[in-house]
């Protein structure tokens, strides 16, 4: 039986995951710089050790409301050699997830959220959407 492993975090009430090999690392919350111009999504830049880093915000994202209360997480993403951050309201654990759980998008699922996952795996209890990183990073630039 195939599996593989996602790194999970959460966003609003929605549970994501991303295969670990495309994760570099997960850190807590970094001073941003912002972006003139940028589109919205572009929460700022991070220095991450001297590299510099776009931070793309997942709720503005997924067209969800910011949430104040919560500082946000970083969740480092390597992508065609280049490494951008999500920022998430929680990290989740590791979870190893098997082929025979997957299933592609449902139905149920709507708007801008549908559009950026891959399909999603039955867990005990819920849901585990899991994020197309390409089509996160792949910002409309017409949209600000």
């Amino acid at each position: 039986m195939n599996s593989a492993q996602l790194c999970t975090f959460r966003v609003d009430d929605l549970f994501f995951g991303v295969d670990v090999q495309h994760i570099q690392e997960v850190i807590k919350y970094q001073e941003l710089t912002p972006v003139p111009l940028a589109n919205r999504t572009v929460r700022g830049l991070i220095n991450l050790r001297g590299e510099i880093v776009t931070a793309i915000d997942l709720r503005r994202r997924l067209t969800l409301e910011p949430n104040a209360d919560i500082e946000p997480m970083n969740v480092v993403v390597c992508q065609d050699d280049e490494v951008v951050s999500f920022l998430v309201d929680e990290i989740g654990d590791v979870i190893e997830v098997y082929d025979k759980d997957f299933e592609k998008v449902p139905e149920t699922i709507n708007g801008k959220i549908k559009s950026l996952i891959d399909g999603v795996y039955k867990l005990e209890g819920r849901l585990l959407l899991v994020l197309d990183t390409d089509k996160v990073t792949a910002l409309d630039e017409h949209v600000n």
